[in-house]
């Protein structure tokens, strides 16, 4: 985290980072750049990749799916394009409300998707799941950058950075939203650990050991959206993240929600971090964004992933 601190446009030394912290000199741009700009954007970063792994985690756990998360199941592009829309037609500039947008977007993208991934009687297919949420992620996204590109030239200066998923210019106004989202569903998660590790065994023998499958369904469905919904609003339609960390997390923590859920959490920030502190490394003064350097690490795990056959059918 500290790195995040020094690294930027230009190279904060860490004497100085600490003399920020210590005692902070309004008149020195080094400490303005600091508490305004790189503070808030390290802290919005491990809270958005944690909203994202718990978000990631979720979903696989509720389908029984290796790769889902949000961004492959359409719930991000759902979110950004409801941002873009509020952005464009209603001229909302502030997160506390195109936030609401995007959990209007997350939750019709969701539902589309399920309906769509249904296989006649038998329930959610795996299959059928990840290709209507590529699909519909593919049609969402076209619309989002349509509407992006044909907007005027103060939304399309707002939103260019956005859409690709950067913490560019991220300060403090963006932190509230997606921190109370997170704290909202980690007190949600908490509740929901027992459930799904009984839901993962399957839905009969989840419902024979007492679990109450439809309320599990609808506040672990409710915990995604506004994961995700807050996770996106803040810093954009960033994919891949909620995809990988549950899967490390599995490996170190084992299948227990009560310790995947934090493992997840907690990973998924450190990646999303260290992603935006490689994107302003790798074209030093310019930088990459968080959202382009997840793809870089992600595409390939999924497609590791299908490789080995972690879901059913692949």
């Amino acid at each position: 985290m500290a790195l995040s601190l020094f690294i930027g446009s230009r190279i904060i030394a860490p004497s100085v980072v600490v003399e920020g912290l210590t005692h902070f000199d309004p008149t020195n741009n080094d400490h303005l750049v600091l508490r305004e700009l790189r503070i808030p954007r390290t802290i919005i970063a491990v809270v958005a990749g944690a909203a994202l792994g718990l978000a990631g985690t979720l979903m696989q756990s509720l389908t029984r799916n290796a790769l889902a998360e949000p961004g492959t199941l359409g719930v991000n592009a759902g979110a950004a394009a409801g941002v873009v829309i509020g952005l464009t037609f209603f001229s909302t500039s502030s997160i506390n409300i195109y936030i609401w947008f995007a959990f209007i977007g997350a939750g019709i993208a969701s539902v589309l998707v399920h309906r769509l991934g249904r296989s006649g009687e038998t329930g959610v297919n795996p299959v059928r799941l990840v290709l209507a949420g590529a699909g519909l992620s593919i049609m969402v996204s076209s619309i989002t950058t349509m509407l992006v590109l044909s907007s005027t030239d103060k939304v399309f200066t707002a939103l260019r950075a956005w859409a690709t998923g950067s913490l560019d210019g991220r300060g403090w106004e963006s932190l509230p939203a997606v921190a109370l989202s997170l704290l909202a569903c980690v007190i949600l998660c908490a509740y929901l650990a027992g459930s799904l590790n009984s839901v993962t065994l399957g839905q009969d023998l989840a419902t024979s050991l007492g679990v109450n499958i439809r309320r599990t369904w609808l506040l672990t469905n409710v915990g995604i959206l506004i994961l995700a919904g807050g996770a996106t609003a803040a810093v954009g339609p960033i994919g891949f993240v909620g995809l990988a960390a549950p899967h490390i997390a599995r490996t170190l923590a084992g299948p227990d929600h009560k310790w995947l859920l934090p493992y997840s959490a907690v990973i998924a920030g450190l990646v999303l971090l260290s992603a935006d502190i490689i994107g302003r490394v790798i074209i030093f003064p310019a930088e990459i964004g968080a959202g382009i350097m997840t793809a870089f690490i992600g595409a390939p795990f999924f497609i590791w992933l299908v490789r080995r056959g972690k879901v059913s059918g692949l």
